[in-house]
């Protein structure tokens, strides 16, 4: 098993008592101290590998990596290619391999994280190359903010019937304590607003947003994400 973006200690140790496993690596996304403050805990408990991006400081980093880097677990089996993807950090990344993405804050189901660090169009440039991935890829994405995101997609678009099943779906899991989480590179496509700039209705909805017209699909991002900082359902 690997631990990736350990924010606090205890959850991963129940995790790890319940389910009778040895950890054999830490993969971290970026800095933000929700994805990386139970390192130093956990490599005292269980001595292993810490992976993470090159140009961000990550306590207990003993693996630095950056794009087209490989990230090699033998012990499971694994191979795993970084991605660079800045926008909500400078140095964010992402892991994916074996049909598995973990994304970290840059892509949400239905949804992205916030540009602390980077620009828009580098955001854009990132959700675009994991767009790209396979449709079947499974996301792994960092926080459950899915019914948040549904809402905003559907204020976005709201002849989207996708999102609507999927938003009625996710109501349901998250009021028996379930996660919506994995979602897929596939259903991404079908209902993030973030990865559909080029559809009529979302560039439309933007450019209202905006009160101007907007030229590239990087320009109703850049829209969108201002939108969703201040919405409110």
């Amino acid at each position: 098993m690997a631990i990736v973006d350990p924010g606090e200690a205890e959850p991963v140790r129940a995790a790890l008592d319940r389910l009778g496993r040895t950890p054999v690596a830490i993969l971290c996304t970026h800095h933000h101290g929700d994805h990386v403050g139970a390192i130093t805990e956990l490599v005292a408990d269980y001595p292993m590998p810490v992976y993470g991006p090159a140009h961000e400081a990550i306590p207990g980093l003993t693996h630095p990596v950056s794009g087209k880097d490989e990230v090699v677990l033998p012990a499971l089996d694994l191979t795993l290619r970084v991605i660079d993807v800045p926008g909500h950090t400078a140095g964010h990344i992402a892991y994916y391999g074996n049909g598995l993405l973990f994304c970290g804050d840059t892509l949400f189901s239905a949804g992205c994280g916030r540009l602390f660090e980077g620009t828009a169009e580098q955001m854009c440039h990132s959700l675009q190359q994991l767009a790209a991935l396979p449709a079947d890829t499974l996301v792994f994405c960092a926080h459950e903010y899915t019914e948040s995101g549904l809402h905003f997609a559907l204020a976005v678009e709201p002849g989207n019937a996708e999102a609507r099943r999927y938003l009625d779906e996710v109501i349901v899991l998250r009021q028996h304590h379930r996660p919506s989480l994995p979602s897929t590179i596939g259903r991404e496509r079908a209902v993030n607003p973030f990865l559909r700039g080029g559809q009529s209705q979302v560039r439309a909805s933007a450019e209202a947003f905006a009160h101007q017209p907007l030229t590239s699909e990087c320009e109703v991002f850049g829209a969108l994400r201002r939108w969703k900082d201040s919405f409110t359902r």
